[in-house]
């Protein structure tokens, strides 16, 4: 059985086929300039830093102070890494960040 998400719907489904499309980085900033907000964007690219850096073992007062990110913000994603679904996971790996002790 594969993954079930929360949030699966056939609008859901379209997006991420639309994405999966993307051919390259400048095909995603017209896309997502289009898309979404500049605030929603720079949200999902904060959070997906804070996933970076608390593989980096960083302290959430360092991310705090690298990110601008709410401690409440940097819980939530170190909660999604920890017990989540791997996303974030997945693509730290495909990045290469390494955990740092």
């Amino acid at each position: 059985m594969g993954y079930q998400s929360k949030v699966k719907d056939k609008m859901v489904d379209e997006l991420f086929e639309a994405i999966l499309l993307l051919n390259d980085e400048e095909e995603c900033y017209r896309f997502f300039d289009d898309i979404c907000t500049v605030n929603e964007l720079k949200s999902i690219a904060q959070r997906l830093y804070v996933a970076k850096l608390l593989r980096m073992n960083k302290t959430y007062n360092y991310i705090e102070k690298e990110t601008g990110a709410s401690t409440a913000t940097i819980s939530r994603v170190s909660r999604c890494l920890n017990y989540g679904s791997d996303g974030y996971k997945s693509i730290l790996d495909r990045l290469g960040i390494e955990e740092e002790y």
